[in-house]
């Protein structure tokens, strides 16, 4: 059954999309705090209030399968009633389910960014319309990656209601490792440069001379003062 949508228009420029994902994903990496993915539970609506129009929570709730916990009214407008509970699948037509299911798995189970670009079926009273679909994972307070935080962001005429959505194009991005850069190696000491009002010659030495290269006992003893060799020997009394 379709639903009136009372002609809805959302008019906002062919960048909205991208700019309300990128401060959405802007948001995601703050939460994070050097840990590969951020918590469901240190999510706050307050940080994302330009986006929360457009933004949702999903749960995996089997491989391939999320479901909306929270969604802003910008969804709930394209489908004509409230899609909390539902599946995201549910926004899309049946020949892209297949797709979308295949990139939420990845957003679990990689985990991975998701970026999709969308187009809504037209006919009789459903104009068209395009999409910018963003996803990003969480994990849930078991600590495994099951939640994830995301946009939605249709532009044009709704129309009739419901919408749904084809899939015309995706970017998966692996996640980042946390870990910290490796030790590189130490640059070539510039001919100007001055460290501790030395010149360069002063760190050029020859192999030989080179202050860790070890010497033999004869060049220890050369270097020594007379004082110094004495003290090397103690007298060793034999019993009478």
């Amino acid at each position: 059954m379709e639903h009136g949508s009372e002609n809805k228009v959302i008019a906002m420029g062919s960048g909205t999309g991208r700019r309300i994902s990128n401060e959405l994903r802007a948001y995601w990496e703050g939460l994070r705090k050097g840990r590969a993915v951020p918590p469901r539970s240190e999510v706050n609506p307050r940080g994302i209030e330009r986006a929360l129009e457009f933004s949702f929570i999903l749960e995996r709730v089997a491989p391939g399968m999320g479901r909306f916990r929270l969604a802003g009214m910008h969804l709930n407008d394209l489908m004509g009633m409230e899609v909390r509970g539902m599946p995201l699948s549910a926004l899309f037509a049946p020949a892209g389910r297949k797709r979308i299911a295949e990139i939420t798995e990845a957003v679990f189970s990689d985990p991975a960014i998701a970026e999709v670009e969308l187009c809504a079926e037209t006919s009789i009273g459903k104009p068209e319309m395009m999409a910018r679909l963003l996803i990003l994972p969480l994990t849930s307070d078991f600590g495994d990656v099951s939640r994830a935080l995301g946009c939605f962001v249709a532009e044009g005429e709704i129309g009739r209601t419901p919408r749904r959505f084809e899939v015309t194009g995706v970017r998966m991005s692996a996640i980042a490792s946390q870990a910290p850069p490796l030790a590189m190696d130490p640059a070539p000491l510039n001919p100007d440069a001055r460290g501790l009002c030395e010149s360069q010659t002063a760190y050029e030495r020859a192999p030989s001379s080179a202050p860790n290269a070890p010497k033999s006992p004869g060049e220890h003893l050369s270097e020594m003062t007379p004082e110094e060799r004495r003290a090397m020997f103690r007298v060793v009394r034999t019993p009478s």
